[in-house]
């Protein structure tokens, strides 16, 4: 008798994550996007529509948008890196590690694709044909990271734990309850400007990549996963790296030390009216079938 309505809760069940998994999909396609085609922009148009800075502008307002319209389905997780560390602290299931990737990988590719369409003819004038990795008009840096020619494998790798390292440091007390969180509507423009200082200051050794998803699904577009030594393998691995360190310093340095919050007080902290009148209220009742989402960059 109870089958029908236990095969129609998990055929909803599947449906929730199908979408899931697309709108990470989606998200990502909005957020390249920005950035991807800021550099297509920057770079064919010689520096004439734009300059470094408007590409990661462009990225901060791409990551700030993709949260905006996907943080309310899957979380807006964007970052292979950082989904790990939520993993390790329990925050996001070990099963929902792969296929998340997966859907990030996928989405930067699509995008790449996308700017690649939309800057076809301005790409091959600006290339005269002779789709490259080396010299003055190349032009896979559009869409892929790469390092500086004077910088070594060791501090590659350093550049990019260190980055990704600094990125969990800035994004895990926004929603952190012991700590100072943030209001929920403010979580992603917090984020897109940790992003834009990151980018406007630990970029020029790597290109800023901090996100394996970001480089790997562009990479695999433009086929140059050959080029410095097999290097490609830095920005995917580093950052994972980074995003675990950043992690485990927040919760060694900061979250063990923070006080227990009182039993009473409600974890909703952009709520606007006073802490003594919130705290008498009754906790409010859960929804069925609601899942809290947590925003992730």
């Amino acid at each position: 008798e109870n089958e029908p309505t236990s095969k129609s809760t998990n055929r909803s069940a599947l449906n929730v994550e199908c979408h899931t998994h697309l709108s990470i999909s989606d998200l990502y396609l909005l957020c390249y996007m920005f950035g991807c085609s800021a550099s297509a922009q920057v770079k064919t148009s010689r520096e004439t529509k734009g300059q470094y800075l408007s590409a990661n502008m462009a990225f901060s307002v791409g990551v700030m948008s993709a949260m905006y319209l996907c943080k309310g389905v899957s979380g807006a997780h964007l970052n292979p890196a950082v989904t790990l560390s939520f993993c390790s602290l329990g925050r996001v299931p070990w099963v929902k590690l792969l296929p998340y990737t997966l859907c990030q990988v996928l989405g930067a590719y699509l995008a790449s694709g996308l700017v690649f369409l939309v800057y076809y003819d301005a790409i091959m004038d600006f290339s005269g044909g002779n789709l490259t990795v080396y010299g003055a008009n190349e032009t896979a840096s559009i869409f892929a990271t790469y390092p500086a020619a004077h910088l070594s494998l060791s501090s590659s790798i350093l550049d990019q734990v260190v980055a990704t390292a600094m990125l969990m440091l800035c994004i895990l007390p926004l929603d952190d309850q012991k700590n100072s969180p943030a209001p929920d509507a403010l979580i992603p423009p917090i984020v897109a400007v940790v992003v834009l200082g990151i980018g406007m200051s630990m970029s020029s050794n790597c290109g800023g990549a901090i996100n394996p998803a970001r480089d790997l699904g562009p990479r695999l577009l433009t086929l140059t996963s050959r080029c410095y030594n097999y290097w490609f393998w830095v920005p995917m691995m580093a950052p994972l790296l980074g995003g675990m360190l950043g992690s485990g310093m927040y919760l060694v340095f900061i979250a063990w030390h923070l006080p227990d919050l009182p039993t009473n007080r409600p974890i909703d902290s952009s709520s606007t009216k006073p802490t003594t009148e919130v705290w008498k209220q009754p906790p409010a009742p859960e929804k069925e079938g609601v899942e809290l989402k947590t925003a992730v960059f």
